[in-house]
Parts: C-alpha cells; structure tokens; sequence
C-alpha cells in the first residue's frame, strides 16, 4: 500500500477514492451572475459574480475564489500536519494576497499568490510546528496544482433548444 511522506495512505489521507472526480454545476443569474452547486449536501450554493461596473458586485469574482482556494487548502493542509503530529492548535490567522496584471495582449492575469499563516501553538510544540513547516506545503492538492499548471479543457456546446 502506498504512503505518503507522513506516512499515511490516500484514504487516510482525507480524500476516500470516491471523491477523486467531481463535477459542480453554475447556474447562470444574468448580467454575470452565476450560482455554484457544488455537489456537497447540505452545502449551501455560492453566487459569484464580477465586481462594479463589469458585475453587480453580488458576490466574489472567480479570482477571490481561487485565492480563497489556494489558502484554505494551505490551512488546511498544516492544521492536518499539526494533527498528526500532535500539535495543539491554539489559533490560526489566514491572509492571502493576490496581484493582477495585465499580460502582452492586455488580458488580466494572476502572476503570484502570497499566502501568510500565522499558527498559533505552546512553546513545547514549536519543534513539532517546524517539521510539519517543512512538509505541509507539499500536499495542498490546490496550490501545487496551480503551481504546476492545470491542463484546461473547453468545449462549447451547440444552443440548447428554448423553442417550447
């Protein structure tokens, strides 16, 4: 059976085969607005939307998701580290930002992320903090995608039929 480098199986690992694949589905709002279902019982949808003057402002735009992304993932990546090595969490601060630039041809990118936690752990546990700041960053599945980049695949469908 395979481990990772804590020593812990996928499954072990918090994500059973079952939840390897995903899908979500965004219901359009108008204007810009979209609302994501993602799948999740009992999760509630989330509206995103781009801001004033492109959008109404009604909800986060897909860039404030992917940083919100990206450093939860982080987060949760070191609180599943701590745990393992029996750290008590005392407190934990989350704070990422997000530069945008435009690229040759004018389009807004996203060149870089900084995402800062600040763990809050006893003194006695500081040593055990260290190890998991050595290991932790590894297995945010989000952000070493992101690093790595994603292969996306587009494919824009024919005109569904609203004749009744």
């Amino acid at each position: 059976m395979t481990r990772n480098a804590i020593g812990l199986t996928p499954t072990q690992a918090g994500f059973p085969m079952e939840d390897r694949s995903f899908s979500l589905k965004l219901d359009y709002r108008g204007g810009y607005t979209f609302a994501v279902d993602f799948g999740v019982p009992g999760a509630p949808e989330l509206i995103l939307d781009e801001p004033v003057p492109a959008g109404d402002g009604a909800g986060p735009a897909a860039s404030r998701l992917l940083a919100a992304a990206a450093a939860q993932c982080l987060a949760s990546s070191l609180i599943f580290c701590l745990r393992k090595a029996r750290v008590e969490l005392l407190d934990l601060g989350v704070e990422v930002e997000v530069s945008m630039e435009r690229n040759e041809k004018g389009r807004l990118r996203i060149p870089g992320m900084r995402v800062r936690l600040a763990p809050g752990v006893a003194p006695e546990d500081q040593e055990r903090l260290q190890r998991c700041e050595d290991l932790f960053e590894d297995f945010c599945i989000v952000t070493q995608s992101i690093r790595k980049g994603i292969d996306v695949s587009v494919e824009l469908m024919p005109p569904a039929s609203t004749a009744g």
